[in-house]
């Protein structure tokens, strides 16, 4: 179904409630070929089939041409936000008084997680992602749920890997997880207007690495366009935290917002933090990576309190 749209884009400038994972030390030594069917469906409202359900959204955009730069790889922008008209997106869901979005845009920003920052919650995504990766381009690892990408399935890296899990992280790494998830959400809370205690974390939350490998299931396919809203209900507003360079690091791999005739395009940096509400006004995807990997964090926020996940903790 379309996006509706509302006119043109003008410039401007908790307590989870879903019930944490933990690391557990039963069932280390499965058989991958074991984790299908039965796994994906004990993900329920997770990663795993969200996810395919936001890869097979869309496949409208899949034009590379753009016609404005927003974030240039080069810049350093204190701040930039565009504000767009709301969708209609939000009126067929739970309206939260002082948090459901009113006021719609994008933004961007590279001054709230710094380069050294990028660079050492990167180094978390490596580790946990050297436990498995996708056969295609686009591998995933969630920290709340266990979510990893394994081959052509998932697995769950608490269970799987049981206390092999507490050899690949220290608890430093989860509290610095925790910290910067925090500072995006109080800085999504600001360039909203909104009280940062009325945005929960929601899911999917999840790290990314994407390469130039073909896609082998439809899981891979993230360069379809999507809107977030549609493909998970729960989502109010959007993150992206980059952990690495375009053009140093991979090439392609732009994020692209969606519009007639208007393509805009953020470059990723590592630090660099872009947000946006979720509904059809931030029609958006993925450029196909060329070259090189790319490294980012999804993070995401609803108003509803029970769609609230916790932060993740290593026991």
């Amino acid at each position: 179904m379309a996006p509706q749209r509302r006119g043109a884009p003008r410039d401007a400038q908790g307590s989870g409630a879903a019930e944490r994972r933990r690391p557990s030390s039963t069932r280390k030594d499965r058989v991958p070929g074991e984790v299908r069917k039965p796994w994906l469906k004990a993900l329920g409202l997770g990663t795993g089939l969200a996810l395919a359900g936001l890869l097979l959204c869309s496949h409208l955009g899949t034009d590379d041409s753009v016609a404005e730069v927003l974030a240039h790889r080069g810049e350093v922008l204190t701040g930039r936000f565009t504000e767009v008209p709301c969708s209609d997106d939000y009126d067929s869901h739970r309206r939260f008084e002082g948090c459901t979005p009113r006021k719609c845009g994008r933004g961007v920003t590279d001054v709230v997680i710094s380069r050294e920052e990028a660079e050492r919650i990167r180094s978390v995504a490596e580790k946990g992602l050297s436990l498995g990766g996708s056969d295609g381009g686009a591998s995933i690892l969630d920290l709340h749920s266990g979510a990893l990408s394994f081959g052509k399935h998932f697995v769950n890296l608490y269970r799987y890997f049981g206390d092999k899990v507490q050899s690949i992280f220290s608890e430093e790494d989860f509290q610095l997880y925790r910290d910067l998830r925090r500072r995006v959400q109080l800085t999504i809370a600001h360039a909203f207007g909104v009280s940062a205690s009325l945005l929960h974390l929601t899911r999917p939350t999840f790290f990314s690495r994407i390469n130039s490998t073909d896609a082998q299931t439809a899981h891979d396919e993230y360069w379809h366009a999507h809107v977030d809203k549609v493909a998970y209900g729960s989502f109010d507003y959007t993150s992206l935290l980059y952990l690495s360079d375009y053009l140093e690091d991979f090439g392609g791999g732009r994020f692209v917002f969606m519009e007639d005739g208007a393509n805009k395009t953020v470059e990723p940096r590592a630090g660099r933090v872009s947000f946006f509400t979720s509904g059809s006004e931030n029609l958006h995807r993925v450029e196909k990576v060329r070259w090189g990997t790319r490294y980012a964090i999804t993070i995401a926020f609803t108003c509803n309190p029970d769609h609230a996940i916790e932060d993740p903790t290593l026991m």
